[in-house]
């Protein structure tokens, strides 16, 4: 079965074409600054990158475009969409209605739009996006994966929020957690690589990208993760503050005149590292800036570690111990001397830095040594395949 999987953000479209048997990627792309002077960006087994503009006023003909590219006689991979079994969407806020991915009908689109209030800048262009596929693919199922439902096995204890109870039981503000769909698919991995049952280890995953949370995986469920409400909690990230103390709020609103909106942009997209170093939040710049005397940007990879190893350790103890750490996504995947940083502080667990191995960037790999108590992992993460692996399971079920 081919799977469409698509990835709707207010302005964009990002997608893929994935062979279900193969696990090939047959093409991929993306369509940019939809509602203004739009352009698709394109690769297939037939072609190298090109990138073409294209008038998208709306995200249906941004999906016509992306139709219109993967049939054309030269750079298609496929000669019409009846081929296409089935279309795969990521979707952020599932709020506590859904635990697992659903096929998309009426009841499906309302519970999200319910959750639009959680997630006001994501869940409305996923809804696009399943409407503009519906209206243009209206025989195919649709099938949605939630960045959230992952951690909906979380317990009580670990979502609660110290507030007046009435704002959970009303309103729903609890820890939510996201980047679920990569750490269900990375932590399923190390369970393979260790050979052992997933219901009968504890993993604790660390995805380091530009946004970053870490998860506790007790036999096959989290029970923990770093992520709150919204994406802005947790760990120091590439523009976001992770946790602040929350009267921080409150003073810069008076001492620099700022609304609440404006102070929660700036956490959001002018804080994490970059922020904090005053240099960038590409680590590469960070780095670089380290190396040429920056103590500024020092002190904030100093601080990005060591909230890392915080949470690490917190979720040892919420484990009650820990078998396999992973990282994952693109700082996780690709810095080993951050790697190496944070392993050299888990020393206490025994963990032991295979420094040969570590020295890799993008590659599956073991990096702790054999003797070590901890067994230490790469693997990259791969979130449109376990969204096309969920969405053939869904629909093969209903067949």
């Amino acid at each position: 079965m081919e799977v469409l999987v698509i990835n709707c953000g207010s302005s964009s479209l990002k997608f893929q074409l994935i062979n279900s048997e193969t696990e090939e990627v047959m093409a991929k792309g993306l369509c940019e600054r939809i509602g203004l002077d739009g352009s698709i960006t394109y690769s297939s087994s037939k072609t190298d990158k090109i990138e073409k503009k294209i008038d998208m006023p709306t995200h249906n003909e941004a999906i016509t475009a992306v139709i219109d590219a993967l049939c054309d006689d030269e750079i298609g991979v496929i000669k019409d969409m009846s081929e296409v079994g089935a279309v795969g969407h990521r979707v952020v806020h599932g709020g506590e209605f859904f635990t697992e991915s659903v096929i998309v009908d009426d009841s499906v689109i309302d519970k999200i739009e319910q959750c639009n209030y959680l997630a006001p800048l994501h869940n409305p262009a996923n809804i696009i996006g399943i409407k503009a596929c519906m209206n243009i693919m209206p025989s195919t199922p649709n099938v949605c994966v939630f960045d959230t439902a992952f951690h909906q096995t979380m317990p009580k204890s670990a979502y609660l929020y110290a507030i007046p109870r009435k704002y959970y039981d009303e309103n729903k503000i609890r820890r939510y957690g996201f980047h679920g769909t990569s750490h269900s698919f990375v932590s399923k991995r190390v369970a393979e690589l260790v050979n052992k049952p997933y219901d009968e280890i504890k993993t604790i995953v660390c995805h380091l990208g530009n946004g970053a949370s870490i998860c506790a995986v007790d036999n096959g469920k989290s029970v923990d993760t770093s992520m709150g409400l919204t994406p802005l909690s947790g760990v120091i990230m590439g523009t976001r503050s992770g946790d602040i103390d929350p009267g921080i709020l409150e003073v810069l609103c008076k001492q620099d005149n700022m609304t609440v909106e404006e102070v929660t942009n700036m956490l959001n997209k002018k804080s994490g590292v970059d922020g904090l170093s005053t240099v960038s939040s590409d680590f590469r710049d960070i780095n670089k800036a380290i190396e040429e005397g920056n103590t500024v940007a020092a002190e904030a990879l100093d601080a990005y570690i060591h909230q890392i190893v915080r949470f690490v350790g917190a979720y040892v103890a919420v484990l009650n111990g820990v078998d396999n750490i992973v990282f994952t996504a693109g700082v996780g995947e690709n810095n080993p001397s951050i790697r190496e940083r944070i392993m050299e502080n888990l020393s206490y667990l025994g963990v032991k830095v295979d420094k040969k191995n570590n020295n890799t960037r993008g590659e599956e790999i073991m990096i702790s040594t054999p003797d070590s108590s901890v067994k230490v992992f790469v693997v990259p993460t791969n979130e449109e395949l376990a969204i096309c692996r969920e969405t053939v399971c869904l629909v093969d079920s209903k067949k």
